[in-house]
């Protein structure tokens, strides 16, 4: 009976690390996760409205961000001392991947909420990438659901297939509007400072959001005229902002639910970044392009389906920007509190 009810009550606990669990990762910062809390449990499912079904058609980046989440919020309750565990029990139907149930102990993590809150996505120049004994302890994590991270040997060949994937990327109207759902290059955007992709997360001046802002607005005019190959051009090259490439290689039989899994290994695996000190800057439109996707598959010799994420990884030079982050009930109204979570 006293572990029932210590487990009802870290149940309850939980609700108030919310807003710490809603700093995980998501495409396009969408935060598409949604908790139900229960008595006995909370169920952990998402939003389809906050999914990228032009972007992301085979849910990958989906998996990956609803698996991260889990494990930042393992992580922060661990180091809150509640005790639970994620069970997984997906269901499309109804929009469910598993629970967060009362455990007998907390969870095992050498992470904490502190690293949570620290983690970043870094757009900008990188002094260093990673060292090999780092990419070494990268694939241990990897490895313990059965996937490997693998450093892109090859980097002569990964700005033309950058490129390559962003014309792709722009040169689809459906993806395009999904971009321009969630682009904030405005202060003045209701949902600036809750979700989505702001003009400082991305590195823009005024006048480069202010440019991107009017050819996106102009994008069914001008997606004839040659609009994708010049928005791919004006994105520059950030492979030559320093740093290596790292691709997580999943398992050889994945489903939704292994790959709620390797997003977990994923969470990790950028959290051990930070605490070596360095960021990530994902690159996912290499394995959303086709043809990038099989080119980058055959440079690292394993099937391109296989190919879950591409960041660009190293120390970051400058100050890093956060990114926004909305209440941890998810409401639309705002972000969380004015510290740096």
């Amino acid at each position: 009976m006293a572990a029932i009810r210590r487990g009802v009550a870290d149940i309850a606990a939980f609700r108030a690390l919310e807003p710490i669990c809603w700093r995980a990762p998501s495409a396009h910062n969408t935060q598409p996760w949604r908790l139900d809390h229960r008595p006995e449990a909370i169920r952990v499912g998402w939003d389809p409205a906050d999914a990228l079904p032009a972007a992301d058609r085979s849910g990958r980046d989906l998996w990956l961000s609803l698996g991260a989440f889990v494990e930042t919020c393992l992580v922060v309750a661990a180091d809150a001392g509640l005790r639970l565990e994620f069970v997984a029990d997906h269901s499309a139907r109804r929009r469910r991947v598993g629970w967060l149930r009362p455990a007998a102990d907390r969870y095992h993590t050498v992470f904490d909420a502190a690293g949570v809150r620290g983690r970043r996505t870094h757009r900008g120049r990188f002094s260093a990438g990673p060292p090999a004994e780092l990419v070494g302890t990268l694939d241990g994590i990897a490895r313990e659901v059965d996937a490997t991270v693998r450093r892109v040997p090859d980097a002569d060949l990964l700005p033309r297939l950058l490129r390559l994937a962003d014309r792709h990327l722009y040169a689809d109207p459906a993806v395009v509007g999904e971009l321009r759902h969630w682009l904030r290059l405005d202060p003045a955007h209701p949902d600036y400072r809750a979700d989505g992709l702001t003009d400082r997360c991305l590195g823009l001046s005024r006048i480069e959001a202010t440019g991107l802002r009017a050819a996106l607005t102009a994008y069914p005019v001008l997606r004839r005229l040659g609009l994708p190959r010049l928005l791919a051009t004006a994105a520059g090259n950030p492979l030559g902002l320093g740093g290596a490439v790292l691709v997580l290689v999943g398992p050889a039989v994945t489903d939704p639910t292994t790959r709620v899994g390797c997003g977990r290994a994923l969470m990790r695996i950028w959290l051990a970044l930070h605490a070596a000190g360095l960021a990530a800057h994902p690159l996912s439109q290499l394995v959303d392009e086709p043809t990038s996707r099989d080119a980058l598959g055959a440079v690292l010799g394993v099937p391109a389906e296989r190919l879950l994420h591409v960041a660009r990884v190293g120390r970051p030079t400058g100050p890093v920007v956060w990114s926004d982050r909305r209440i941890g009930g998810g409401d639309r109204g705002g972000g969380v509190p004015a510290s740096p979570l």
